[in-house]
């Protein structure tokens, strides 16, 4: 609902692509400044904390956005700002869940616990963007941003009630580059590692980031406002759900995990061509439907191999790394797209999208022979014992 009022709100005031892109922008800056430092934070620390704080500075930051917009005094620099501040506190709050789910379930139900995850995150976006879209259209987005802080309250009491045991914090020191360098060292000399989170880097940074004019095709190019525009929002998040809830029935073989990376991106990439080319919105709903099954697809397997892969020791660094790959080249990419959606057209901007879905497909399978080494080499001591 947040990011569905946000972006409305963005085009409301400036009624341009480049400042929908600039917003993004300010979202994702800050992870790429201080990510790689927050993974030494979350390996230090414990995490349920860490979450609990992040938490409740999202719901503040939500809370100042509806009493800016419900006084009417918002401006389209206000939203930066608190965009910004969101994005330093998810630098913390996204690598500190991913790491904080293996201490929940352990190893042993770790890729089940991901696509279940996955599945929970996406129906809550299927169901948001929907009824943001609809709560735009009754009371304004100034409603969706309260609703949106009193959510908070929720997230923050099941964080409360968990019984798990409390992690022990460490002392930073002054070794922090050291750790950072620690995290990196490993990436780099794990080859399986350092391509799945390349491949990630450029999907998510030039690929998905077509998100960034979907209000803009709504309004515009589809003509079904801010309706329209929650609706393909749920699309995508119901073909994420769906498929979650197929991937949770499937084995979670390694050649069916390497089967699952490269359905994701050819699913992504053409479903991305479609939706840039549709000039209706049932079939834009339908591509909506099928880029949230492949980046589900993608993703969440991505997500199992690297937890599989990696020690404990170095899960929050190797997670932070993870989250800087999804995120960190998108500040480009959402300039990119801006910058092509206003100069050029919205449709040119979206196909150049989904040219390097494609161009990460046929990487990933140059790739598959290392990776399918690497899920091997985790097998052989099982079978041993």
């Amino acid at each position: 609902m947040q990011s569905v009022a946000q972006a409305w709100l963005v085009l409301r005031l400036t009624n341009s692509s480049m400042a929908l892109g600039f917003v993004a922008f300010a979202g994702f800056m800050p992870i790429v400044l201080v990510g790689l430092f927050a993974g030494v934070v979350v390996d230090r620390v414990d995490r349920r904390r860490l979450i609990l704080a992040a938490q409740t500075l999202l719901m503040l930051s939500a809370f100042v956005l509806a009493w800016l917009t419900w006084a009417g005094v918002v401006r389209v620099e206000h939203v930066i700002i608190l965009a910004a501040l969101n994005g330093l506190v998810s630098s913390f709050d996204m690598p500190g869940r991913q790491a904080f789910v293996v201490e929940m379930v352990g190893k042993e139900d770790l890729s089940n616990a991901i696509a279940m995850n996955s599945m929970i995150f996406n129906g809550a976006r299927m169901v948001g963007p929907a009824v943001a879209g609809l709560l735009i259209a009754i009371m304004g987005v100034a409603g969706c941003f309260f609703l949106n802080g009193l959510s908070f309250i929720a997230v923050i009491w099941g964080l409360l009630e968990m019984d798990v045991p409390r992690r022990e914090r460490s002392n930073l020191g002054v070794a922090m580059m050291q750790q950072v360098r620690q995290g990196l060292a490993y990436v780099w000399r794990h080859r399986p590692s350092f391509y799945l989170l390349l491949v990630v880097a450029i999907s998510s940074g030039f690929a998905v980031q077509y998100a960034v004019l979907v209000p803009l095709f709504a309004r515009d190019l589809l003509h079904s406002g801010a309706r329209g525009y929650g609706f393909l929002m749920a699309a995508q998040g119901f073909g994420a759900v769906v498929s979650a809830i197929v991937m949770n029935s499937r084995s979670n073989a390694p050649r069916v995990l390497r089967q699952n990376l490269v359905f994701g991106l050819f699913c992504m990439a053409a479903s991305i061509f479609v939706f840039g080319v549709s000039k209706s919105l049932a079939l834009s709903l339908f591509a909506q439907a099928m880029i949230g099954a492949g980046l589900m697809n993608h993703m969440v397997t991505t997500n199992t191999m690297l937890q599989m892969f990696v020690a404990d020791e170095l899960r929050g660094r190797v997670m932070s790394i993870y989250t800087l790959s999804f995120i960190g080249t998108a500040p480009i990419g959402s300039l990119e797209v801006g910058f092509v959606g206003e100069h050029l057209s919205p449709r040119i901007a979206v196909v150049v999208c989904s040219a390097f879905a494609l161009g990460c497909a046929f990487l990933l399978i140059s790739k598959l022979k290392v990776i399918a080494e690497a899920q091997e080499a985790l097998e052989t001591p099982t079978l041993a014992s």
